[in-house]
């Protein structure tokens, strides 16, 4: 994670932009009548832009703030925020974070990427419920494909970052916001499986809508992220890792 202080001016206009994003309308949630809006595609930049918990806090507060002024797109009530919250925060570790994101220290502790955290604690969430336990394709398939865009982005987005190619931030940009939204899904899921009991049948289809949903969020994140960078690296404010970060900027799970 970035350590930099986050100036409260540029939470509030990003966390601003974030819940005015759930005005515009996407598409409808299978299983509980609500629907996504375009804020989905803006959580994982907070985390790209910000860090992990920079960006966390900036989508906590805006997509709260959305769900009062957008009532449907709160699938999970009041609590709708935990899932951009995780978006943007497993988003930030896969941008900020270091390669290997698993490493053991010489007095043989462990540290792990808060993204790895995400992912495996929503696939031991899926199958703490009976229905996740009677369909363990989606966690293969949905968490599995994004789990390998992770890794992917964990590899080279750093290199796409801090090369001198604007083209390369398309790239970059739609590996870790997919990776991000995969992340926030494994924990949206759980609390699906809890409130709404979403029978077998349905998550039989989620497995194949889910991932395109979260391939065309990563696609209009990546679109809006490579100009507004532009723009934020202009205006001097520190996004995305750059060439002289350094290894006590990203942040762990010990």
């Amino acid at each position: 994670m970035n350590k930099k202080l986050l100036h409260p001016a540029i939470v509030s206009v990003w966390a601003a932009v974030v819940a005015a994003g759930h005005l515009l309308p996407a598409f409808y949630i299978l299983g509980t009548g609500a629907r996504f809006s375009f804020a989905s595609a803006l959580n994982p930049l907070s985390g790209i832009f910000f860090g992990p918990l920079g960006g966390a806090l900036c989508s906590a507060i805006g997509c709260f703030i959305g769900t009062l002024i957008a009532p449907d797109t709160a699938w999970m009530g009041l609590g709708t925020f935990l899932v951009g919250m995780t978006t943007a925060f497993t988003a930030g570790c896969i941008t900020w974070g270091k390669w290997p994101p698993i490493t053991i220290n010489s007095n043989g502790s462990f540290i792990i990427n808060g993204g790895i955290v995400v992912y495996f604690t929503g696939t031991v969430l899926w199958f703490t419920q009976e229905i996740g336990r009677s369909f363990i394709f989606l966690p293969i398939v949905f968490y599995g494909f994004g789990f390998a865009v992770m890794i992917i982005a964990f590899i080279f987005a750093k290199k796409l970052f801090v090369s001198n190619k604007r083209f390369l931030l398309f790239p970059a940009i739609w590996l870790c916001s997919f990776g991000g939204l995969v992340g926030g899904a494994a924990i949206g899921n759980f609390f699906n499986l809890v409130l709404y009991k979403t029978p077998r049948d349905v998550w039989i289809l989620l497995m194949v809508t889910s991932p395109i949903e979260r391939i065309l969020f990563a696609l209009a994140a990546a679109f809006v992220g490579v100009p507004l960078l532009t723009g934020l690296n202009k205006l001097g404010i520190i996004s995305v890792p750059h060439n002289d970060i350094k290894d006590d900027d990203t942040t762990d799970i010990q």
